[in-house]
């Protein structure tokens, strides 16, 4: 019996976790990319962007509208999708000085010790090593540790480059580098990914495999890839509908790095330049997914892979006057995201709520493995195979100790900034820019929603164990 039908068969007679045979698991092709705005794809709406392969990938999969990443920074975000756990849980809840916990099954080992190869390529961003973590190979390794090779740069705009300053690639010991591939983000970083993911393929192993690439792009530092000077120009960029030169307080990052990044009051012309640059450097990770998915198909893999495109959390890039990730709006809480691949259906959006580390038990399910006890996500395999158009009446997201949120699935959405004291409540089906906030709003509907949100969001914290302490 063919995979495809294999798979859907399969999924739509059975609720629970079973055992494939090796020679039917599918493989596991996971392309990450690094702050992508879920609304950077041209299929999705976007004319402004070029981007013909991920457009061919929401053409063959199914695109998940309102998947979000939990917590807008990449460590934390990355975390929780290695081990399937929210940051509370598994030990990574905030900035540098925090581990994952010893104990925890993580996705990669998960599917090693089932049988499959699992590879890693590109930015590596959460404690430990790729091998310490369950990956029995890695290729084009991007990691800190290169600072001894680190020179002043500065980006398209001559701002100071203080992201990824000291990055390189390296073995995964990390006691070998490379600096002759460059240190830092470099112009062409996408294409070296590309190359090392597709040096993988390329092997063929008898074994199922699993790997996962973890582009850079398009976080900052933003420089034009080779070849597409020009392409993007001011005078072609739209503004967000949501633009503002300011954000109206502080809402928790807003001296940050990542909003240094743009002068301060963000001007129209420096936001329309920043997304020139920002959709160029998408363009070009498209163009070497489109690499990746050809040696896929030029080696008859494509077939049997199931294939995932997303990103860590979105961005602002001149949204309610912010630039940076680190926020509760629509535009940084959602995420691209699109699964394609046998036994799912092809051209399917779904606004089914999901969140990023849901991806590990998911998984689980497609391959026919066991889901660990650690793991606290549940899978949307279901939805996937279309038993179920729902996964949550409710998602939450939260960051430091300064924000807290919940959205329901018919729309509404709480936003809490404790060290201020504010409330945002949006209603997204009649406000889908969140530029209307009916916190203090004498209407009725409104009232009685802040209400309810408000209590929910308080249960939900005192049940997920919030290490902050507040009403």
């Amino acid at each position: 019996m063919p995979i495809r039908l294999f798979l859907a068969t399969l999924f739509t007679c059975l609720a629970v976790t079973t055992s494939l045979q090796a020679d039917d698991r599918p493989n596991i092709l996971f392309l990450l990319a690094d702050d992508m705005r879920p609304d950077a794809i041209a299929a999705l709406g976007n004319p402004r962007i070029e981007t013909p392969n991920l457009d061919a990938l929401v053409a063959r999969g199914m695109t998940f509208t309102r998947a979000t990443c939990s917590y807008p920074i990449c460590v934390v975000s990355r975390a929780e999708m290695l081990t399937g756990m929210h940051g509370w849980e598994n030990g990574m809840s905030s900035y540098g000085g925090t581990r994952i916990k010893d104990g925890l099954a993580t996705w990669p080992a998960t599917f090693r010790d089932a049988g499959y190869e699992t590879w890693h390529v590109g930015k590596w961003h959460v404690s430990g090593r790729p091998s310490g973590r369950g990956y029995t190979d890695v290729a084009g390794l991007f990691s800190g540790g290169g600072g001894q090779w680190w020179k002043d740069l500065r980006d398209w705009k001559g701002f100071p480059v203080t992201g990824y300053r000291g990055w390189i690639f390296q073995d995964d010991s990390g006691k070998v580098k490379y600096p002759e591939m460059g240190v830092g983000v470099t112009p062409d970083i996408s294409e070296k990914f590309a190359d090392a993911a597709i040096s993988l393929i390329e092997r063929k192993p008898e074994k199922p495999w699993m790997m996962h690439v973890n582009f850079t792009a398009p976080h900052d530092p933003l420089f034009i890839p080779p070849g597409l000077e020009g392409k993007y120009t001011v005078e072609d960029m739209a503004l967000p509908e949501n633009y503002a030169p300011d954000h109206p307080f502080d809402h928790g990052n807003y001296a940050g790095r990542d909003e240094a990044l743009l002068d301060w009051p963000r001007t129209e012309h420096a936001v329309k330049d920043l997304l020139r640059v920002y959709y160029s450097v998408i363009d070009d990770m498209d163009a070497q997914i489109g690499r990746i998915l050809a040696m896929l198909e030029k080696t008859g893999q494509l077939e049997d892979t199931v294939i995932i495109f997303s990103s860590d959390h979105g961005m602002s890039c001149g949204s309610h006057g912010l630039r940076g990730k680190q926020n509760q709006y629509e535009h940084t809480i959602n995420v691209p995201f699109i699964v394609a691949g046998p036994g799912i259906e092809a051209g399917v959006k779904t606004d089914a709520q999901v969140y990023l580390r849901e991806l590990f038990p998911t998984t689980c399910e497609l391959a026919g493995i066991e889901i660990p006890e650690t793991v606290t996500a549940e899978s949307f395999a279901p939805v996937l195979h279309g038993e179920r158009d729902r996964q949550h009446d409710t998602i939450y997201g939260y960051y430091t100790d300064t924000q807290r949120m919940i959205r329901t699935d018919d729309g509404w959405k709480l936003v809490r900034y404790p060290r201020v004291d504010r409330w945002q409540l949006f209603d997204l089906n009649a406000d889908p820019w969140e530029l209307h906030n009916l916190a203090d709003s004498e209407d009725p509907t409104a009232r009685k929603k802040f209400a309810e949100l408000r209590e929910r969001l308080a249960e939900w914290r005192k049940q997920q164990g919030d290490p902050l302490e507040e009403e």
